[in-house]
């Protein structure tokens, strides 16, 4: 797949059914956060839970690299290789990615708690790991099928390329409950839905490899929304809520009589 990496542009009614699909998507993540009046912190799983969730997280990462070597080593023997794509995107994952780990190590308010330098230092990692997950999952699952495969056998090749790469989003995504800093929020649930807003706008304009200035923005604006999104998972106080500010009780005025109420002593 570093051979082959473009994808075919979607056109016609297709831009325009992945487009209804996409906005559906995004406000249904805006509905459910609007059910959240406070953040819910993730249940930490136990031991072995955790062993098994780092077991299933090591072995998908291999299984991609494994498959993505026969594919590489297939292509090169069957001189089916092909120049790899410019790629404008890499460098703002890279470095979206080290400042999330900057922020999570740095800001995360554990300092009190026993093991609180390991906390911060692993729930970081999650954090950087994860981010690019939550744009990669439902981006690879749009372009799948429209990606410039080797010859004879394109579907073959999707699925072994593809099936691996599912499993190590996923599972570096469940990584994200080993952090006791996760919480769902309002705030996460919005973000992610602007994040499948800018998508569906890069969807009417056919959703196309960033090679050309309106692909690329929208990659980098949804790549940047989904480092937002993780963040707002471990500071959601960060994205308050708007709320309509309390009068003050002696301001309050008493019903009927033009004058501000007296408090009751």
């Amino acid at each position: 797949m570093t051979k082959y990496g473009t994808w075919a542009l979607y056109g016609g009614t297709g831009r325009i059914l992945l487009a209804i699909v996409l906005l559906a998507a995004a406000g249904s993540l805006a509905y459910a956060g609007t059910r959240f009046r406070r953040p819910v912190r993730v249940a930490t799983p136990g031991r072995a839970a955790a062993v098994s969730m780092l077991l299933a997280w090591v072995l998908a990462i291999g299984a991609f690299l494994v498959c993505d070597a026969v594919m590489k080593d297939w292509a090169l023997h069957h001189h089916a290789a092909k120049a790899a794509p410019a790629d404008p995107i890499t460098l703002v994952t890279l470095t979206a990615a080290v400042l999330l780990f900057v922020i999570v190590f740095i800001a995360a308010p554990v300092s009190a708690t026993p093991h609180g330098l390991w906390v911060r230092l692993s729930s970081a990692v999650i954090a950087a790991m994860a981010a690019p997950m939550i744009f990669e999952l439902p981006f690879d699952l749009i372009i799948m099928d429209r990606v410039d495969l080797p010859p004879p056998d394109p579907a073959w090749f999707l699925a072994l390329f593809f099936a691996p790469f599912v499993a190590v989003e996923l599972t570096t995504l469940s990584l994200l409950g080993l952090s006791p800093l996760v919480k769902l929020s309002r705030p996460a649930f919005f973000c992610l839905a602007l994040m499948l807003l800018v998508f569906a706008v890069w969807a009417l304009a056919g959703f196309g490899y960033p090679s050309a200035p309106v692909p690329v923005a929208m990659n980098v604006v949804s790549k940047i929304l989904a480092f937002v999104t993780a963040l707002s998972l471990f500071f959601p106080e960060w994205f308050p809520p708007r709320r309509r500010r309390e009068p003050d009780r002696l301001a309050e005025q008493a019903p009927g009589s033009g004058q501000p109420a007296m408090p009751v002593g």
